[in-house]
């Protein structure tokens, strides 16, 4: 099947977030052929350039958000955004899809449902507009739009926040909308070969500017969506909006207009897959139908920390490793936090629970291991804990003759201290997390592949992920994270049993492979229930599963010439000029035998089948002829 990969800010560039999922599922998916369709967040990003990427990656088409409509028309994908200036009809039809956007950005009367179908109306009709004429980038910066939003906001019934808002403010809000639709004015929407039409599936990284591009080839084309969150992007923009330098009015409609694209993209996905209960929460409540939402587990790297697992339980690997086993070096127990240091991260909290920890545990260290985050506020509050530390612990020394050092340290990965982030979690007694808001815990997952007792905070998905593996306490609560920490350091029979178990968990749960396994069987169930009618074949064939259907490429009798007519497309040696052959390519040759049966029984609309396709079962439903492993004649 052909999937194109839509993602924002992320794979395929080397930097950027869901970078290392996204690559593992393409890696992971070698039956499938994909078509990746990325959006770059900032000039820095495209600098930095791609990873390498596998050859079931047929295309790569990007765009940028960012910079001004003059930068980003030129060349490429982006070249015919500018359109020609519109005429009378077109700017008539510009005010009335716009007036629709903006009313129901600044609040209708209609309410939450009136409010989303004129949200629809508005974009739907921009990209109409945009896909026949281009010029929408310049249009979104006109007097017109603004003057739309302007009637929206001092209309009855508007945004509370909105009502007193003023030209700058109409202005900034014209200039996001125009780069947060900038995706509408995309060439990516041809048909067949050329663009997203040509596709089984679209399958989005986030629901926010990469989910629409396939909005659009839903509507134009029907080819489904399947949106995955890891890190719900509404939420984010809450976060990250809080502390940015927006006024009132601007803060409401920039955050009504992500809350109605949501709602949007969740409402017509045809399934929503996030990564965790919390991020499914968070989608429930922005308007994610309950029954197309279905958590899938984020996928990591086992393989990076087995040895300091085996060594848990004290196996002959482990120690061969050089890792010590759980239990061993009890006279200076070691507490290790792995993370980016920012205030989210509550490293205050945790140095006041560690004061208390030594008091009951003389010797205990702590270890704090992970760099500053972005921005001079990360900085400024990595400081900040260093100077606190400081104070609260200063250098000790164990007699007269030795040299007092500092039981809290700072190191960060890949220094002389920490080569490797599984040293630090090799030299851990009690592996912390102190954050007071979480999504995924990676190093809490990865601590638990190490086989590692925990103590967390009760944030995020912190409880799902441990499940019953771990002590959780409240946040902002040191007096409860010293507790749980002794009551750990002075038990270690109950430390080895939690580390068994949260390895077994983890294992179990956050392997690339349970991750891969889940999308594929996704990825046919979505196609068995929405097969696509190719025109090659003058559109008198019955719908196929897929764009490029197995019996182009499958062995067997049940292809058969005289026992199903190939298409013209499909037969042996008549594929168009420049179109790949897929069974030529290595690797894609053969699909197994149950898998053809899955096929047959999707395209005649029977839905995914659930047992193996029966070789005496022709695919017309004919009586067999031949035996089961008679040659396809063609």
């Amino acid at each position: 099947m052909r999937v194109g990969l839509l993602t924002e800010g992320g794979y395929p560039y080397a930097t950027g977030k869901a970078r290392l999922w996204c690559d593992r599922l393409v890696r992971g998916l070698t039956q499938h052929e994909f078509e990746i369709y990325a959006l770059s967040r900032s000039e820095r990003q495209e600098s930095a350039g791609w990873v390498e990427l596998p050859p079931q990656v047929d295309r790569v088409r990007t765009a940028p958000l960012w910079g001004t409509d003059e930068e980003w028309r030129p060349g490429g994908a982006t070249a015919r955004a500018a359109g020609r200036a519109y005429g009378r009809r077109e700017r008539r039809g510009f005010a009335g899809h716009m007036g629709e956007l903006a009313a129901a950005v600044c609040g209708a009367e209609d309410g939450a449902q009136g409010q989303a179908d004129r949200f629809a109306a508005g974009l739907y009709g921009l990209a109409e507009l945009a896909r026949g004429r281009g010029g929408l980038p310049v249009a979104l910066r006109s007097e017109a739009a603004v003057r739309a939003l302007e009637t929206a906001c001092r209309a009855p019934g508007a945004l509370r926040g909105a009502q007193g808002v003023k030209l700058s403010d109409l202005l900034t809000v014209s200039e996001v909308l125009e780069r947060a639709l900038r995706p509408l004015s995309l060439d990516w929407y041809g048909e067949g070969d050329q663009g997203l039409g040509g596709v089984d599936l679209c399958h989005a990284t986030s629901g926010g500017a990469a989910a629409l591009p396939g909005l659009l080839a839903k509507r134009f084309f029907g080819v489904p969506l399947l949106v995955t969150e890891y890190g719900v992007r509404l939420r984010e923009y809450y976060l990250g909006s809080a502390t940015a330098p927006l006024t009132v009015p601007v803060r409401a409609l920039i955050a009504s207009f992500q809350r109605q694209l949501t709602a949007e993209v969740y409402g017509r996905a045809s399934l929503v897959t996030p990564g965790n209960t919390h991020a499914r929460r968070w989608q429930e409540r922005c308007g994610a139908p309950r029954e197309k939402v279905r958590t899938v587990h984020p996928g990591m790297d086992a393989g990076r920390f087995a040895a300091v697992g085996e060594e848990s339980g004290g196996t002959s690997a482990g120690r061969q490793a050089g890792f010590p086993a759980a239990g061993e070096g009890e006279d200076e127990p070691t507490l290790v936090w792995v993370g980016r240091i920012e205030p989210a991260k509550d490293l205050i909290a945790l140095l006041h629970a560690f004061a208390r920890i030594r008091t009951a545990v003389p010797r205990a260290r702590l270890r704090i291991v992970g760099a500053p985050g972005r921005g001079a506020e990360a900085e400024t509050y990595a400081a900040h804990c260093r100077v606190l530390a400081a104070q609260l612990f200063p250098d000790e020394a164990r007699d007269a003759r030795s040299v007092g050092d500092c039981p809290v340290s700072f190191e960060e990965p890949g220094s002389p201290e920490v080569p490797e982030v599984t040293d630090a979690y090799a030299s851990a007694t009690v592996v912390l997390s102190s954050s007071v808001v979480e999504g995924f815990p990676v190093s809490l997952v990865e601590a638990m592949f190490c086989g590692r007792a925990t103590v967390s905070t009760d944030v995020g998905a912190v409880c799902e992920v441990i499940g019953g593996t771990g002590l959780v306490v409240p946040p902002r609560n040191p007096r409860a994270l010293a507790d749980a920490c002794v009551a750990l350091l002075r038990d270690p029979r109950r430390r080895a049993r939690l580390g068994a178990a949260a390895r077994a968990r983890a294992l179990e749960l956050f392997t690339v492979e349970q991750n891969v396994a889940a999308f594929r069987g996704i990825y046919l169930e979505l196609m068995s229930h929405s097969p696509v009618r190719r025109e090659e074949d003058g559109g008198h064939g019955a719908p196929q599963p897929f764009t490029r259907p197995a019996e182009a490429h499958v062995p067997g009798r049940w292809a058969a010439a005289g026992r199903v007519p190939l298409p013209r497309w499909a037969a042996p040696g008549t594929l168009p000029a420049g179109e790949r052959d897929t069974a030529a390519r290595p690797g894609a040759a053969a699909a197994r035998p149950d898998a053809a049966g899955a096929l047959c029984g999707a395209s005649h609309g029977a839905g995914a089948q659930s047992g193996r396709y029966a070789a005496d079962t022709p695919y017309d439903g004919a009586p067999a002829e031949t035996g089961r492993h008679g040659k396809a004649e063609s």
